[in-house]
């Protein structure tokens, strides 16, 4: 009985194979980060204009004429604006009133919005008008500019891999898994609101609402790459790892906002645990709880998908090695 032994490729087949993996995962990571930042536009961004319907009629014809820029919601007054904004309907408000013009912004929804909607609305602004801008959500004082938030993402998808990989190396399947995986979830958001809030101030809303946050942006990553490693084997590790660093943390939209992003990087990164994690973070800290339920159910969906991904191959990994075990017991019976 003749056994044939596989051949590794030749070292030449290996060098180039590496060279155009890397230069794939550059080329890749380049259109992923590179690509949407170079493309930042108001894309049916939320605006509101408030006031008498014959007073802010020429400034809606103006805004509409940017075609596709804005999306314009009507409200009677200043009142009703606010709210619209305080309750994340719009990004910002233009509010006509018989003593000018007045901008309503919220930089803690996105400072860069906020400094669009001032450009866009001094540049409509008659010749020596003067618009009156008033925050009326303000970024915190610690992070007027929203860095510090913006780069919480990345941290925390890379928080959620660790542990997926981590998971996956030492052998925890089952039970065991989901439980250190929920585990390490769990520190990840006591540790890293303790770093956000309570050392650098820059989120401030309640401190174990947005603890539960981020360890639930860790849990659907973790628990997305320990289930791709789950079923697909090690590979499964840079599958989870990929979607959620290179595709996740460009597409969020945390440091400008999903609306400025070209289509359907902004949709598409709603969908994946960084982007819902940073509009939840920012929903839970600065808008009291204001259109949680999207993102909280996407990282739910994530979370669950990714734990019973965990289960099933624990489930699938007996029964793989009882069928192994089969043939082998064959060839024993048969040299004997």
């Amino acid at each position: 009985m003749s056994t044939s032994v596989a051949t590794p490729p030749p070292q030449g087949r290996r060098m180039a194979a590496v060279a155009i993996l890397v230069s794939a995962l550059v080329a890749l990571a380049l259109w992923a980060f590179a690509w949407p930042a170079a493309r930042t536009a108001p894309r049916d961004l939320p605006l509101g204009v408030a006031g008498p319907a014959a007073a802010t009629a020429p400034l809606q014809s103006q805004l509409e004429q940017h075609k596709g820029a804005f999306e314009i919601h009507r409200y009677a007054d200043e009142a009703a604006a606010r709210d619209a904004i305080e309750d994340r309907a719009v990004y910002g408000a233009v509010v006509v009133t018989p003593q000018g013009t007045k901008l309503l912004t919220a930089t803690a929804a996105s400072p860069v919005v906020a400094q669009l909607l001032e450009q866009a609305v001094a540049g409509q602004a008659p010749e020596g008008a003067k618009v009156t801008t008033t925050d009326v959500v303000a970024a915190p004082a610690d992070d007027p500019r929203g860095s510090a938030l913006g780069a919480s993402v990345l941290p925390l998808a890379i928080a959620g891999v660790a542990a997926g990989a981590v998971v996956t190396m030492l052998g925890l399947r089952g039970i065991r898994a989901v439980a250190s995986l929920v585990l390490a979830a769990a520190l990840v958001g006591v540790v890293a609101a303790a770093v956000t809030h309570s050392w650098l101030g820059v989120l401030t809303g309640n401190w174990w609402a947005e603890a539960g946050v981020l360890g639930l942006s860790t849990l659907a990553v973790g628990a997305t790459v320990a289930g791709c490693a789950a079923l697909l084997g090690p590979a499964g590790i840079g599958v989870g790892a990929l979607t959620m660093v290179l595709l996740g943390n460009p597409f969020s939209g945390v440091t400008s906002a999903p609306r400025l992003l070209p289509e359907p990087v902004g949709f598409i990164g709603q969908l994946l645990p960084p982007g819902a994690g940073g509009t939840l973070l920012r929903s839970v800290s600065f808008f009291d709880g204001a259109r949680i339920t999207g993102p909280l159910v996407t990282l739910a969906v994530w979370a669950l998908l990714g734990l019973t991904a965990v289960l099933l191959g624990a489930l699938r990994r007996p029964a793989a090695a009882a069928r192994d075990e089969v043939p082998a017991a064959r060839e024993t019976v048969q040299v004997a």
